[in-house]
Parts: C-alpha cells; sequence; structure tokens
C-alpha cells in the first residue's frame, strides 16, 4: 500500500509543477508533463516501477479523448469546413505520409513500416497548437482557422489509422503472437469465422450508435432526480467504459467506438454534461501518460544517436512545413497566415505516442525503431514553441501590414450572453434578448425546459452552471453578459463570486432573492442585481395607489420616489453590510438604517404626500 502511495504521489507531484511552469514559459501542458516524465524517469527506475504497464492505464486517457473529439464534431460544423477539411486537413495527412514513408523506404525500412511512420509522422499536436494559437490571440485569423481545420481532419483520421495499423503486421509469425496475446482474454469473437466476426462487430456498432439515441436521455433524467454531481460523472464513465469494453469483447479498438458514441452524442441536450465531467478524468490520464511517455525516452539513445535523430526531426519539419505552405497557397491562405499555417502545424502530435505504443503492441513496428521514433516525435514537440517564436519575430516583421495578424483583421463576432436558468426568470429575459436580435446560450439543470428551447434553435448546455467546466464548456471566456436566474441564493452567490473574480470582464446580472441576499452580491463585487419579486411589488403598491382614487400619473409619480429613495438607501446600507454576520448582531448596519430612517424617510413622506394630495413638487435631484 505504501509503495502505490508513493508512486501515485510521484507522478501527482511530477505533474503539477512541470505543468504550470511549461505554461508559463508559453511550452505548453503536454511538453511539460514529457519534460516531467524525463526528470522523473531515474528515480521510477529505482523504486522499480513498470511504466509500461502505468501507461497501459493511462490510455483510457487517449479514448477518453476520441469521445470528446466525436462530442464536438457536429455534423453542421462539419459541413460548413467541409472544403478544408477534405483538402487541407486530408491533402496534408495523405501527401505528409507518402513523402515520408518514401523516405523511410530509402532508408531502409519495409513497405509496411515506412506506411505506419507515414500515418504516424503526419499527424501534428491538437494540445500544442489550440494551447499556443489561443494564448497568442490567433485562433480567429485565417491561419489560425485553417490550422483549426487540419488538426480537426488529423483527430478524424485517428480512427481509420487504429483499424489501418494492424494491418500491417510484418509476418505471419507476428500475427501469431498477437492472436496469441488476445487469447488470454475473454472474447465474443473468439473461434468464430470470419462472416460471423464481422456480423458480431456490426451488431456491437449498432448498439452503440442505437443506445447513445435511445438509451442516454432516459438514463440521464433518471439520474438527475438525484441532484448529485457525483454521479453524473460516474454515468459519463460508465458510458465510456462500458463503450469500451464492447468495443475490446468483439475485437475492435475501444477508441473507435467511443469516438463512434461521441459522434451519436454530438447533438444531445446532456452533451455538454458528459463533457465537463469526462473533462477533468480525461486531463489526469493524458498527463499520466505523456509522464510515461517521457519516462520511457532512453537518453543512451539519444546521446548515441544525437546528430541522427536531430537530422530526421529537421527533415520532418522541412516535409511538413513544405507541404503545409503549398496546400497554404492552393487553398488562398495568404500571407503570415500561410506561414502560420506551416510552421505552427509542422511538428508531430500526441497520438504519434499512442500509435507507437499501437504499433507496438500489434507487431507493426520493432520496439528499438519505436523507442528511436518515439525520440524524434519528442524532439519535434520540443522544438514547437522555437517556431512559434520565429514566426512572431521574424515572418510577422517581414510581412507587409496587409498580411499581418492584427486584431482589427479578426471578424467581429455577435456579443456572447449567456444565461444561467431557464425559470420563470430566465426564461423571460431569454425571450426578451431574442426578440431584440440577440443570440443566447442557456444552462439549466432541467431537460424538460432545454428540450423545449432547443426545438426553438436556442443553443442549450445540460449541468449546473456553478461548476468551473461548465461554464467554461458555455463559452464563459468570450462571454460579454452572464445574466444569473438560478433559484437558490447559495448558487447564486456562488457563481457571482466565481464569475467576478475569474472573468472580471463578464458584466454579470445577478438575480437576489430578497434584501439581505442583495447586500451579499454586493459584497461579493456585483453591481447589476435585480431583487426578483421588488418591480412587481412596486407595480402591486401603484395598482393600490389607483385603487385608492389616485390619479394613474400620479401613482406613477409616487411609485418613482419610493424606488429612488429605497436605491439610494440600499448602497448606504451595503457599505456596512457584513457577510455571515446576523442583522441583529452587525451594530454599523442598525445605525446606519436608523441614520436613513431620519434623514430620508421624512423628506420621502412629504414628498409622497404632495403627489398624493395633487400638490406640485420640485423635482428632487438624484444622488
Amino acid at each position: 500500500m505504501t509503495d502505490i502511495l508513493l508512486i501515485t504521489f510521484v507522478f501527482l507531484v511530477a505533474g503539477v509543477v512541470a505543468a504550470p511552469l511549461a505554461s508559463r514559459f508559453s511550452l505548453g501542458s503536454v511538453l511539460g508533463y514529457l519534460l516531467a516524465g524525463i526528470v522523473i524517469g531515474p528515480l521510477l527506475s529505482l523504486l522499480g516501477v513498470n511504466v509500461s504497464s502505468v501507461q497501459h492505464v493511462a490510455e483510457f486517457g487517449v479514448v477518453m479523448m476520441l469521445f470528446l473529439v466525436g462530442l464536438e464534431l457536429e455534423p453542421k460544423q462539419l459541413w460548413a469546413m467541409k472544403y478544408r477539411l477534405m483538402g487541407l486537413g486530408g491533402g496534408q495527412i495523405l501527401i505528409t505520409a507518402a513523402i515520408i514513408a518514401l523516405i523511410a523506404v530509402g532508408l531502409g525500412q519495409s513497405w509496411q513500416v515506412a506506411i505506419a511512420i507515414g500515418l504516424m509522422f503526419s499527424l501534428s499536436s491538437t494540445a500544442i497548437v489550440l494551447q499556443t494559437l489561443n494564448e497568442k490571440g490567433l485562433m480567429h485569423s485565417d491561419g489560425g482557422r485553417a490550422s483549426f481545420s487540419v488538426l480537426l481532419t488529423q483527430d478524424i483520421g485517428v480512427i481509420p489509422m487504429l483499424v489501418l495499423l494492424p494491418l500491417l503486421a510484418t509476418d505471419a509469425s507476428s500475427a501469431a503472437v498477437v492472436q496469441e496475446t488476445a487469447a488470454h482474454d475473454f472474447s465474443l469473437v473468439a473461434g468464430l469465422s470470419g462472416w460471423q466476426t464481422a456480423i458480431i462487430t456490426v451488431v456491437a456498432i449498432l448498439l452503440v450508435v442505437g443506445g447513445g439515441n435511445y438509451l442516454t436521455a432516459p438514463i440521464f433524467r433518471f439520474v438527475a432526480v438525484a441532484r448529485l454531481r457525483e454521479l453524473f460523472t460516474a454515468t459519463a464513465l460508465m458510458f465510456v467504459v462500458g463503450i469500451s469494453l464492447l468495443m475490446s469483447l468483439v475485437g475492435v479498438s475501444p477508441a473507435l467506438g467511443t469516438f463512434l458514441a461521441g459522434l451519436v452524442l454530438a447533438n444531445s441536450v446532456y452533451k455538454h454534461e458528459l463533457e465537463a465531467n469526462i473533462e477533468p478524468v480525461k486531463g489526469l490520464l493524458l498527463g499520466l501518460f505523456f509522464i510515461t511517455v517521457g519516462a520511457r525516452i532512453d537518453f543512451s539513445l539519444l546521446m548515441a544517436e544525437f546528430w541522427v535523430i536531430l537530422g530526421l526531426t529537421l527533415t520532418l519539419f522541412l516535409v511538413k512545413a513544405s507541404v503545409l505552405f503549398g496546400l497554404g497557397v492552393l487553398f488562398k491562405v495568404h500571407g503570415s497566415n500561410r506561414w502560420l499555417l506551416a510552421l505552427g502545424v509542422s511538428q508531430v502530435g500526441e497520438f504519434a505516442f499512442v500509435l507507437l505504443s499501437f504499433t507496438v503492441a500489434n507487431q507493426v513496428v520493432s520496439q528499438q525503431l519505436a523507442d528511436t521514433l518515439m525520440l524524434v516525435v519528442a524532439m519535434s514537440m520540443l522544438m514547437s514553441p522555437i517556431m512559434f517564436i520565429f514566426y512572431e519575430k521574424v515572418i510577422i516583421k517581414r510581412c507587409s501590414p496587409k498580411m499581418s495578424n492584427k486584431a482589427d483583421e479578426i471578424p467581429p463576432n455577435d456579443a456572447k450572453i449567456i444565461i444561467a436558468g431557464s425559470g420563470r426568470v430566465g426564461g423571460i429575459v431569454d425571450r426578451m434578448l431574442r426578440s431584440a436580435g440577440f443570440s443566447t446560450t442557456v444552462i439549466d439543470y432541467s431537460h424538460e425546459r432545454l428540450e423545449a428551447l432547443e426545438r426553438f434553435k436556442v443553443s442549450t448546455y445540460f449541468g449546473d452552471a456553478t461548476q468551473p467546466s461548465m461554464l467554461h464548456s458555455a463559452g464563459i471566456a468570450e462571454a460579454k453578459l452572464l445574466v444569473i436566474a438560478l433559484d437558490e441564493a447559495e448558487q447564486i452567490s456562488k457563481l457571482v463570486q466565481y464569475v467576478t473574480k475569474a472573468y472580471p470582464h463578464v458584466h454579470v446580472i445577478a438575480r437576489a432573492v430578497d434584501r439581505h441576499h442583495v447586500y451579499d452580491l454586493y459584497a461579493y463585487g456585483c453591481r447589476d442585481i435585480i431583487r426578483e419579486t421588488f418591480d412587481s411589488s412596486l407595480r402591486i403598491g401603484r395598482s393600490a395607489f389607483e385603487a385608492l382614487g389616485i390619479p394613474k400619473a400620479a401613482a406613477e409619480e409616487m411609485k418613482a420616489v419610493f424606488n429612488e429613495y429605497d436605491r439610494q438607501n440600499m448602497v448606504q446600507v451595503a457599505d456596512v453590510y457584513k457577510i455571515g454576520v446576523p442583522v441583529h448582531e452587525n451594530d454599523a448596519y442598525v445605525e446606519r438604517i436608523f441614520e436613513l430612517q431620519q434623514t430620508y424617510a421624512p423628506a420621502m413622506e412629504v414628498q409622497m404626500r404632495r403627489l398624493r394630495d395633487g400638490v406640485n413638487v420640485p423635482q428632487q435631484p438624484k444622488e
């Protein structure tokens, strides 16, 4: 038990220290994890840790990553990007893989191994590129959008690669080894003929598709009754693990099954709740995977063949950059944007590590060759930040101003509006905003309300709006306005506290349940607070005045006078209000109330009486 805790602690410390440091120096979290693995590698050897066994567990993070990729691939988005996906992204994979395969054959590799290397090296690092583009504000430039198209195509391309690579096993004895290994595991297709295996595989895939379409909603509705967030996490993991298990039982890659499930659920109202619950687990397992990759790097091999590995890495950069630059010309990516595409996406990505392990396990690539290729992949990722620095320091300065990625070239987006809660209050606010032509994003836990909103083409997110992961998925970082219309005061306060500190640029309008809740929200930093029953109470008071015989115009003015005096009192009392201290124990609060009653109440009463009796009242100056 102590050994397990010690090893777990070592991995956690390595990740917690390395990832923030790498991000601080714009290296990206993936490189941070790799460097962490390099550093702790000797310690793990000293502790006798079987890094390969740990890596097998961590590879489940890749399965989760492909599930999330499938969730993000909405059919409308794919159709809008079809030309760049098929031409720019697909062309990059095919041309790069072909050139690298020819080079590998020229260096003495068999055609099967050459194709495997070409496919693996055609992939780029989604984690490094997207994070860097977002950090540098280049995501919405033409070069950033072109890079995203290439990366998205590559992520999709991993699926057919997982199917194709085992077919490249170099000899019959290798295939026998794989079959012998598989025989030790329980399988639904063991001993079956080819056509029987095919039928069972198709049935399993249909079960995944059908289950995603028809079982997800009832299961989540059942779980939602408990209102326990950990149950949503458990349910999300249940889906992923169950699909992976089913695919493994029929001899299909678990990644393929979860990717298909993600595609099926891409338009589900529960999509974002699944994403928010799986993302943290996926991140931890992927971080562990990259740490194990770093720990397995053979430094004796690196020192012995340093110039060979460096030469291969530079050749790889040259090939990929040239292909991307040429495709950029063909698809009219201009100026510095073309260089951003060519240099930014020219490294090899994290999926190459996955596919290398996969090809070794399937006897396609030898372990000795895989160790060398792993060093080339790691070297290319370590050099990636240098490419972005070269782009910023050299390329942009040499391009004319018309071709640079300035902020004013980025097309303006519509204001991003998020509404937390779609009940009595949030529903009306949403309708008002949409009636004025604004687009809104609604977060709520009620699947009935969200399913109704989706019929009116409203962007909806099922889940807990107070969770940072859910807010991030909904786009809080790019939001201009957040309307908090939740029912419970505690949830409203929690959300106000988080957003005002983490995203100070977002204008927050918060619903307050009562007067004291207003003071709480004011103390948390919110300055646009609406008491949920105050306006309706004012209207009731105005109607009461009219029922008592006061003319409608005078009743409306009396309402306005009361509203103004109450607003002034609220602001002054808020300055002495203390969160968590009972009102009767807050001496400063009580004294301020008495002071305001003596100062403002008599003047307000005189003004109200004059309005009631029809006497002209001079306009009161606003403070």
